[in-house]
């Protein structure tokens, strides 16, 4: 899926104190700047003791890295770790060439792959958010201007009027986000009125969600071997071996150093994961940094406020080679070949057979209404016939089983537990 029709040159650079886990965030480094349709045609890294607080690396390598950029005419400089202000601003000077970090480089995918309405709207109200500490005075006419009383010249009128500006368009961003989010509690109620429980698939991007969720639902849903194939979260009914019905839902997928601006933007988005009543982490059990990456998606639950949700681990693509096995308590599926997902299924199934109630009831004859309330929404088991009426007997959850009870309380049905 080609997402810009002229692919920029790129070189990556790594700077930091701990290089042990440096060559694997490169190589996702890669694969993000491959997802923006950038070539990377070269690599550095930088192991030091004391990260420079003007240019992140030494000078020696900000010669090395402009040499670089000229030889290879290079369009743009990805910097692995965020850059301050200042520190782009003088690479920027020294190198002659667009300097981004990772986080910039993940807003731009977002904004490249987003679909819907909300979608775009959370990307740009992100990107601003990441913009408004970073707005500085570029005007280079206005270099001569000395900072003190009686100087506040063009250049800081203007930077704080691009200031407000952005302040403005955030304010506007956040109140027409406030709207999509109220249509989407309406209809979340209409969901509720429908008393399925509910498990969000979540995990690292690329772990393979949104093919397990074809493979479970044949929900159709886009699949490509890149990061943040997909953004928007998709919802499906998905049938288990008990009769029981819960609601599938594919949620975009994390990654490592995930911008704080988009988790705070896609937390309207991310609510079906707060809310579910099971939370699914798939992972990829062929990927070499799979702890890693299992703690990145623990760490942005825990920000989400969904750590304490009832969880499965599933250990995905378990038919590739290299696959580990997957430990004590979680389950091991190919959502490629199928091998596992039944299973799975019988796991969810489990997951949910404790909350559930087994009930009987005695319905009328002319009432028909109740009775395919029954069959819609519970899982009946039993079913018999009298002159009294029509006797049934039918698992319900909780949410199920008040909903019942409200429904037929004016009426004086006979309701006890079987």
């Amino acid at each position: 899926m080609e997402l810009r029709s002229e692919r920029e040159k790129a070189v990556l650079v790594w700077a930091g104190q701990d290089g042990a886990h440096a060559e694997e965030s490169l190589e996702e480094l890669a694969l993000l700047a491959d997802t923006a349709s950038i070539d990377v045609v070269a690599r550095m890294r930088q192991e030091l003791k004391r990260v420079s607080s003007a240019t992140r690396i030494g000078k020696g390598k900000v010669d090395e890295l402009t040499a670089l950029v000229k030889e290879q005419g290079l369009d743009v400089v990805i910097f692995d770790d965020p850059l301050s202000p200042a520190q782009r601003r003088n690479l920027e000077r020294a190198l002659d060439t667009k300097v981004i970090d990772r986080s910039q480089l993940i807003l731009d995918i977002f904004a490249l792959r987003a679909q819907t309405r909300a979608g775009k709207l959370q990307v740009e109200l992100a990107q601003l958010q990441y913009l408004l500490p970073r707005l500085t005075r570029a005007w280079t006419h206005l270099s001569r201007i000395r900072g003190g009383v009686g100087t506040r010249g063009p250049g800081e009128t203007q930077l704080e009027s691009d200031r407000r500006q952005v302040r403005t368009k955030i304010e506007r961003l956040r109140e027409r986000l406030a709207e999509v989010d109220r249509t989407r509690r309406l209809n979340r109620r209409e969901r509720e009125a429908v008393p399925y429980p509910t498990i969000s698939l979540v995990g690292y991007t690329n772990a393979g969600k949104s093919s397990l969720m074809n493979r479970l639902t044949e929900a159709g849903v886009y699949v490509a071997d890149q990061l943040f194939a997909t953004l928007d979260t998709t919802t499906r009914r998905l049938d288990l071996p008990s009769g029981r019905i819960v609601m599938l839902v594919d949620t975009v997928g994390f990654v490592s150093k995930l911008p704080h601006e988009l988790v705070e933007a896609f937390k309207g988005t991310l609510e079906q994961v707060i809310e579910a009543d099971l939370i699914v982490h798939v992972i990829d059990a062929a990927s070499v940094d799979r702890e890693g990456r299992s703690a990145v998606v623990e760490s942005i639950l825990e920000e989400l406020g969904a750590d304490s949700r009832p969880r499965l681990d599933v250990y995905n693509k378990s038919d590739l080679v290299g696959a580990v096995a997957a430990p004590p308590g979680a389950l091991a599926v190919s959502a490629r070949t199928g091998e596992g997902c039944e299973r799975l299924l019988e796991a969810f199934d489990s997951a949910f057979a404790p909350v559930e109630e087994k009930l009987l009831i005695r319905i009328p004859h002319h009432d028909g209404k109740t009775r395919a309330w029954l069959h819609q929404h519970a899982r009946v088991v039993e079913e018999t016939e009298d002159e009294k009426g029509t006797h049934i007997v039918a698992w319900l959850t909780p949410k199920t089983a008040g909903q019942l009870t409200r429904m037929i309380q004016a009426e004086g049905y006979d309701l006890r537990h079987a």
